[in-house]
């Protein structure tokens, strides 16, 4: 049967996402039937004990500490990558060029130059057969793909404006140490590209709209913060210990930024890691000239849909709970009414990559997709650095 064919993974890295992932190709070949069996082969991470026992906990056959064992080897098919931006555009082009199949986390890159050459050697690349995808995986989440089915039948009418914020708080504490998403040279930026890249994505791609232009302003509230006994060399203060001090935060805080779509709708984007009390509220609404669609991940199993072409007596949001097997994804999982968390969507993503290596198909998001949202937030971060963009008001 083909279903038997082992379609070998290696992933490199195993911090917060290498346990998301391995749980998607843990689960997704035991809840969906696919057309290949996603074989956990390889884990590649730069400590060699770390990775040893991060390959235990989570099924991985084999640890390295070389990630280019997963370029070279023949006995791998897939590479899964999940380090810090800086490393993607690297390891990316490399396994592409391989003939690897490569499934990136997002954003692509730190910069558009890099995405640029890693949506390059994807298109190179898929002209021998091999794919590539960038992980964005909100989009797969089944309220979010059943949002952007509504609008495309025309459920909210004429898009008219779109709101997004993402707002989280691990950061308020001033004391909170320095980590690598604080630092430039690691993230490429902070909560623009961590953040403000997934509502980015996903309001696109509930509208099927892409932006063109924006006006925004970067913050960084918190100038410098403890260094970590580990990271004290890193950042050039020495071994570490009581000593260590603080070292700056190279990367902003809060990302505000207004923006056009292709077809002209406004849109309004808020990305912070200092919103205190909010844990992770990625909101995403969507108005329209017969209606409006909301969506609230900290509630994910539900979708708000307002019909304005109802009786004025009968309207008001619509509150419908996306389990039903009809759903996105639904029929593979539990009965209507059991939910979903905030691990599915990756085991879905996970399906949606396994069907198009299979069969042939251009994965969504692909790297040009995801290089078009690098050079969104790109296009942030120069507005920013614009002082042009603050009118006086007089």
């Amino acid at each position: 049967m083909e279903a038997e064919k082992p379609l070998r993974v290696a992933m490199v890295g195993h911090g917060f996402m290498g346990a998301a992932h391995s749980q998607a190709w843990r689960v997704a070949p035991r809840f969906f039937d696919l057309p290949l069996r996603p074989e956990m082969t390889l884990l590649a991470g730069r400590d060699a004990d770390r990775t040893a026992a991060a390959a235990r906990k989570w099924g991985w056959t084999e640890p390295t500490t070389d990630w280019r064992e997963a370029v070279t080897r023949e006995d791998i098919d897939v590479v899964d990558i999940v380090t810090p931006g800086a490393s993607h555009a690297e390891i990316a082009v490399a396994a592409l060029d391989a003939g690897k199949h490569v499934l990136c986390e997002k954003p692509l890159a730190n910069t558009v130059e890099e995405a640029r050459a890693m949506a390059d050697a994807a298109a190179r690349a898929k002209a021998r057969g091999v794919r590539a995808m960038v992980g964005f995986t909100y989009r797969r989440l089944p309220a979010t793909t059943h949002a952007r089915n509504l609008v495309a039948a025309g459920a909210v009418g004429t898009v008219r404006q779109v709101r997004a914020v993402y707002l989280q708080d691990w950061l308020v504490d001033a004391d909170a140490p320095l980590t690598w998403r604080l630092q430039q040279e690691q993230a490429g930026s902070g909560v623009l590209g961590d953040l403000g890249a997934h509502i980015i994505d996903l309001a696109q791609y509930v509208t099927g709209r892409q932006l063109t232009e924006v006006s925004g302003t970067l913050e960084t509230l918190v100038a410098e913060r403890p260094v970590p006994d580990a990271a004290a060399g890193a950042v050039g203060l020495g071994a570490g210990g009581a000593g260590a001090g603080r070292a700056p935060v190279t990367v902003d805080d809060v990302a505000l930024f207004t923006g056009r779509f292709d077809d002209g709708v406004l849109g309004s984007f808020e990305a912070t890691r200092m919103a205190t009390g909010r844990k992770n509220g990625l909101r995403l609404e969507v108005s329209g000239s017969r209606g409006a669609l909301s969506f609230d991940l900290e509630d994910l199993n539900f979708l708000d849909f307002y019909d304005y072409t109802a009786p004025a007596g009968q309207q008001g949001f619509t509150r419908i709970m996306v389990t039903e097997p009809e759903h996105p994804y639904l029929s593979a999982w539990w009965p209507a009414g059991h939910s979903l968390g905030y691990e599915h969507g990756f085991v879905h993503q996970a399906k949606d990559f396994v069907e198009a290596v299979a069969d042939g198909g251009q994965p969504a998001p692909s790297f040009a997709d995801g290089l078009q949202v690098q050079q969104v937030l790109d296009a942030v971060s120069r507005s920013s650095a614009d002082s042009s963009i603050w009118t006086p008001v007089k």
